[in-house]
Order: structure tokens, then C-alpha cells, then sequence
């Protein structure tokens, strides 16, 4: 027995603390209440046996009898009784302790090992380090791989495996260079550890060492962390070497080779080679599916995204949230509701979860389509409505002209118990900006830190910025924008010029101005606004050195574009596009309408149009935007007293807003018109914005 403690002691050292080999002050540190005592008060007749088992000297089988119920802590009090047990209890309760992951349990068991006579293999170690690396306790498991005197290949994996899932890749490499042998998962692990945790340049170096110098043969495991490597590095040709190797060793009729190699695929940009490989996958999933269905919305290839969903419901597979979410929200993007209806349709008749976030996006997209009463009415049927659903609906309601139902809709939130997070204050200074309600949105701005506990993000700052900025508060602006601990961003910028343009704020505009030049110089729509500024002040030569200024940046201006969907077909127009068949009919009717409306008051704002020539071609160039067109068309098309809805890529300008209050008056018609920054529902000769957008 002596002999037997001297070959462990190095095992039993680090956890010994002052124990000695004497059987009875081995009882004294492991004296814990009578374990019969665990089980006084329960009347279970399980729990009877356990009592009569500890009453008869039987602890083992009280052990075993406990991990089979996983009642791990009085498998363990029961243990301090036993000197020696067989090595099954032993398995049986480092079995329990992986299974829950209980670190301490693991440490008495670990304890009870070291100070008992029982002689373990090299499996049973193994195990102990593997628990203690899947509870994070990396040191206690390398001191144990350390002292043991045999260690096998799965001891090895086991280390280099738990460093590298814990980030510590530099003692992952170090450890796994140190083998006397490797195997499948020795490669694997250090290379999806690379990939995992931000090297993936690394990995794919690796990976090629491994295929050119060591001559494995991968299994699908390593071939799918060397695609992943690929993937997030965007390495095509390194890529396709892989999957020459998958070919050439016959691994490639496994289904999750195939997913990872179409993944690896999307990811480079080469998405025909995706569908490709997509193809040719057999017994393809919901996931396989939905994953190659969200790579062509990705890469806004929408149709083809589309048609792949429509064959999805051929196979007579069931597409999960995942595949509804992407869907849904593609839906969103391009305002097609329509289909939208179509896609929810079809998940009440099949069945989901009314909690999933698939409800969240189906809010988002009825919201996005300016469709309110459908939104509402799918939030109150969920049971249970997430932070998610919540925050779709107050940004809805901001969105679509109805801050005071946003704001109404966060105290129920509040009311509810759910807390906020900061993008669903996003959506509530957004309501307050919409509404020109200053005040309570500087009161909802300082809660967000002070009654919430939340940290500011750079769009809450974006969000208070266009708050003060859009009703000429420019002193505190500036104010905020020197105080904010982050570096403005774009999006403010932007608030803060769209604020000057309002206001007439040169100076000011000009320094946001540069701002943004300096962020993104490509982007037109800055180039515009300033032109617009000074145009309004009638300073021409300030709008030909903006003009030049683009020539020389090679800057072209987003052209804009208007749609409306009649009958299931999406009509587009563009100012200056002849291709509408009707288009004499649509400029007849404007011309009716122009003169109409002038009687009643209307006056065109001629102030923005970005050249120096006379009034009445400014008239004839604010005469044919594309919403005046997508509208005059709408009221051709469909009947009187129907709806009209119109989106647009660019923010409505003033005049087409004065023109839309006007002609909705005239014809008696509701139009709405969703524009690059909000809703716009135009009745009876007044606009939801209340002129304040």
C-alpha cells in the first residue's frame, strides 16, 4: 500500500494540504453530517433505500443509486464515508460532474481519488481534466496533465483542445507543438481554435502545413474549421485547394462538409459555386436550406432568394424562424408586403411559435410597410411579447407619424416589467424628433443612463443631436457633440446638417459638412444638402464650387427613384424615364393637378432647385419628381376613394410634400409615402409629420 501511495504522491500533493496516511485522520477530514441524516425528512421510497443502504455499510451502491437520480452533492457527503471505493463510483460521479459541470463537486471527487487507495487509469484522469477545462478551470487541469507520469493522445487533445476553446491560443500552439503524436482532433482543435477566436490566417497556415508537409487525411471535422478559415478570410483559392482535397479523399458525400464547403463559397462572393455544391448536397435540411436562401438575399440577388424559398415549400420541408425571419425582413427592405402577407399566411396555417422572433420580424415588416393595424394586431397575440417585438412596434410607431402612440407604447413596456435596451431608445428619441417634442426627449435621453443604468451608444447621441439640431437648439448641439466620450459619427453629422438646412445655419452646415467629407466622400447625398443650403440663400457660386468639388471626387448623385405596387406588380419611376407606356397621361393629369391646387394656395418651393435659372424652370423641374409621377399614376390606375402607397429611396423634398398635402385634399385619397427617413400619411389636405420631418 506504501508502495502504491509513493507512486502517486505527485498526484496527490497539490490537493493533499495536511493529510495523513492514517486511516483515521482520513475519516477526520472527510467527516460530514451522517448521510442517512440527507434523507430524514423525505418520505421517497428511493430515498429509503439510500438510508438503508448507508445503515447497512452498502455506500456504494447508495452512490450509484444517487447518480442515477444526478443527486451529485449527496453522492458526494455519501463519499466521505467510503476509504476506498471500487472505481466504478468513481466513474460513475465524475460521469454526473461532467454532465452539470460542477467544478467544486469535481474538486472533492478529485480530493477523495488522491487520498484513497484506489489505483485509476490514465482514462479516469483524463476525464478529470476534461471536466476541469469545460468549467474553465484550465489551471487546475494542467496541473493535473502535468503530473501525471502517463499521459495518451486523448490527454494531449483534451488540453490543446480547452486552451484553444478558451482563447488561450498561444499555450493551445505551444502544447500541440510539444506531441509526440497527433491525430484528426489535434488538428482540428488548434485550427477552429484559430478560426474562432480571430486568427484565421493563422489557421489556414496551419491547415496547409498539415495537407502539404503531414499528408492527413482530414475527417469532415478538420476539412469544415479549414473552410471556415477560408471563409473568414474570403480565401477562394485556398478554398477550392480544400475542396480538391475533399474530392480526392472521398469525404465528400457528408452533408455537413458539403454546407460548410457552399458556406465557404458565399462567403468568397462566389455564389453560383454555392448553389453549385448546394445542389449537389443530398438529404438537404431546413438549415441547408435557408442558409443557401439568406447567402442570395446577402448579396441582394432577392429573385433568386425568392424562387429557392418557393422550392423549399415544395420539398414539403418546414422552413423554421430562421428561414421566416430572413424572409420577412427582405420583405421589410423592399417594402413588399404583398408577399409578406403571403409568407404569414403560411405560417398560421402550418403552425410557429407566437414567441419566436419570426413574430418580432413579421411586426418589423408590417411596420416597415406602413401597415400599423396589421402590426398591432400581431403584437397583441403574442402571449408574451419580447424586448424584440416591443421595440419593433415603438420604432413603427415613431416612424409612421404616431409619436404619441410610441411613446405611449414604451410606458407599457415600462409597465410590463420588460427592461429597454438602447435600441428601443432609439426608437423613442426617434418619436420625440419626429414630433418636435424637445423636452421629453431630453428627459427620455438623460434616463437612458440615469434611470436605466445603460451605457450611451453613438446613435442615441446621433438621435439627440437631430432632436435639437431640427428645432434650431444649435448651442446645445455643439454642446453634447464636445462632451460625448466617442467619436460623432456620420449619422449625426448628417442629423446635424439636415438641422441647418431647416434652419438656414451656414456656418455651421459647412463645418458638418466637412465632417462628412472627410468620413465618406463618396457619398452624394452630402454633396446635395450643402448645395441645397446655399441654394436656399441664393448663393450660386457656393453651389458650382459644391458641383466641382463633386466632379473632382467623381461623385454622382443618386438619381431619385420612386414605386408603387398595383395589383401585385411594383411600378417604378424615375424623373426623365419615358418607358411608362402612360407616361403622356401621367403629365396630363399633373398639369390638371398643378392648376388645381394653385387655385386653392399652392405656391411651388423653388428654393432648392441646384441651378441659377428662372423661376419657371425651377417650376417645370420640381414638376416631375418621381413621387408626383408614381402618384398621378396611382390615381390613374386604381379606383376613386382607394389608398395610395408610395415609396421612395431619397428623403421627400419640401415642394412634392406641400404638392402631396394639396392633391390629397383634391382627390379625396389617403397617401402614404415612405420616404429614406420616415412615413408620410397625407389625408384631407395635412400630413401625419404635422410638417415637422
Amino acid at each position: 500500500m506504501r508502495s502504491i501511495r509513493r507512486h502517486f504522491r505527485p498526484l496527490i500533493a497539490p490537493y493533499q494540504r495536511t493529510i495523513s496516511t492514517s486511516s483515521s485522520s482520513t475519516k477526520t477530514l472527510f467527516k460530514t453530517p451522517n448521510p442517512e441524516k440527507t434523507f430524514f425528512k423525505s418520505k421517497n421510497s428511493e430515498d429509503t433505500l439510500v438510508k438503508r443502504l448507508c445503515r447497512e455499510n452498502k455506500h456504494e451502491e447508495a452512490i450509484i443509486n444517487l447518480c442515477q437520480r444526478s443527486r451529485l452533492t449527496e453522492a458526494i457527503q455519501v463519499l466521505d464515508h467510503i476509504e476506498r471505493p471500487n472505481p466504478l463510483v468513481y466513474s460513475n460521479l465524475l460521469q454526473l460532474c461532467l454532465q452539470q459541470k460542477a467544478l467544486e463537486c469535481t474538486k472533492r471527487v478529485h480530493l477523495h481519488i488522491n487520498t484513497s487507495d484506489c489505483l485509476l487509469g490514465v482514462s479516469s484522469f483524463n476525464r478529470i481534466i476534461d471536466i476541469y477545462c469545460k468549467c474553465g478551470s484550465l489551471v487546475d487541469a494542467r496541473k493535473v496533465f502535468d503530473e501525471m507520469r502517463e499521459k495518451d493522445l486523448c490527454s494531449w487533445n483534451i488540453m490543446v483542445s480547452g486552451y484553444a476553446k478558451a482563447g488561450l491560443i498561444k499555450d493551445a500552439r505551444k502544447l500541440f507543438d510539444e506531441m509526440p503524436e497527433r491525430d484528426n482532433f489535434s488538428w482540428t482543435a488548434i485550427i477552429s481554435g484559430y478560426v474562432r477566436h480571430g486568427y484565421p490566417n493563422d489557421g489556414l497556415l496551419l491547415c496547409r502545413t498539415m495537407l502539404k508537409d503531414y499528408n492527413v487525411k482530414c475527417n469532415k471535422f478538420t476539412v469544415c474549421s479549414a473552410l471556415a478559415a477560408s471563409a473568414a478570410t474570403q480565401s477562394l483559392a485556398i478554398g477550392k485547394e480544400i475542396h480538391g482535397h475533399i474530392v480526392r479523399t472521398g469525404i465528400d458525400s457528408d452533408a455537413i462538409v458539403w454546407s460548410a464547403l457552399s458556406d465557404m463559397y458565399g462567403k468568397c462572393g462566389s455564389l453560383d459555386e454555392a448553389r453549385h455544391v448546394f445542389d449537389k448536397t443530398s438529404d438537404k435540411d431546413v438549415v441547408t436550406w435557408t442558409a443557401m436562401i439568406d447567402r442570395y438575399f446577402k448579396h441582394a440577388r432577392t429573385e433568386e432568394g425568392f424562387v429557392l424559398f418557393s422550392e423549399l415549400l415544395k420539398t414539403g420541408n418546414k422552413p423554421n424562424e430562421f428561414t421566416f425571419a430572413g424572409i420577412l425582413n427582405v420583405c421589410a427592405v423592399y417594402n413588399l408586403e404583398c408577399l409578406g402577407r403571403q409568407v404569414h399566411g403560411y405560417m398560421a396555417r402550418i403552425g410557429f411559435n407566437q414567441s419566436s422572433f419570426a413574430a418580432s420580424a413579421l411586426i418589423h415588416m408590417y411596420c416597415r410597410c406602413g401597415n400599423l393595424e396589421i402590426a398591432d394586431r400581431v403584437f397583441k397575440w403574442i402571449p408574451k411579447p419580447d424586448l424584440a417585438s416591443w421595440t419593433s412596434l415603438i420604432n413603427g410607431y415613431a416612424q409612421n407619424g404616431q409619436p404619441e402612440e410610441s411613446l405611449k407604447l414604451f410606458e407599457s413596456l415600462l409597465e410590463s416589467g420588460t427592461k429597454p435596451d438602447h435600441i428601443t431608445f432609439v426608437g423613442v428619441l426617434s418619436a420625440c424628433t419626429h414630433s418636435g417634442l424637445v423636452d421629453k426627449g431630453l428627459e427620455y435621453f438623460n434616463s437612458i443612463k440615469e434611470k436605466h443604468g445603460l451605457a450611451y451608444t453613438v446613435d442615441h447621441y446621433a438621435c439627440v443631436v437631430d432632436l435639437l439640431s431640427r428645432s434650431g437648439r444649435f448651442s446645445e448641439a455643439e454642446d453634447i457633440i464636445k462632451k460625448m466620450p466617442m467619436k460623432p459619427d456620420k449619422f449625426l453629422w448628417a442629423s446635424l446638417l439636415a438641422g441647418c438646412k431647416t434652419h438656414g445655419n451656414l456656418d455651421l452646415a459647412k463645418r458638418a459638412a466637412e465632417a462628412l467629407f472627410k468620413i465618406e466622400p463618396e457619398n452624394a447625398a452630402t454633396y446635395v444638402t450643402l448645395s441645397n443650403i446655399y441654394a436656399a440663400a441664393g448663393k450660386w457660386a457656393d453651389v458650382a464650387k459644391v458641383r466641382n468639388l463633386m466632379d473632382v471626387n467623381k461623385v454622382v448623385k443618386k438619381p431619385g427613384r420612386s414605386w408603387t405596387e398595383i395589383k401585385r406588380k411594383v411600378y417604378t419611376f424615375l424623373m426623365g424615364d419615358t418607358s411608362n407606356p402612360r407616361l403622356s397621361e401621367i403629365h396630363e393629369l399633373l398639369e390638371e393637378l398643378q392648376k388645381k391646387i394653385r387655385e386653392e394656395g399652392y405656391v411651388p418651393k423653388t428654393d432648392n432647385v441646384l441651378h441659377d435659372v428662372e423661376d419657371e424652370q425651377k417650376e417645370q423641374n420640381l414638376s416631375y419628381h418621381s413621387e408626383k409621377l408614381a402618384i398621378a399614376f396611382a390615381i390613374l390606375v386604381t379606383p376613386p376613394e382607394t389608398s395610395i402607397k408610395v415609396f421612395k429611396n431619397l428623403r421627400t423634398c419640401v415642394d412634392c410634400h406641400t404638392f402631396i398635402k394639396y392633391v390629397s385634399k383634391l382627390v379625396s385619397r389617403k397617401i402614404i409615402v415612405r420616404d429614406s427617413s420616415r412615413f408620410h400619411c397625407f389625408e384631407d389636405g395635412s400630413c401625419s409629420c404635422k410638417d415637422y420631418w
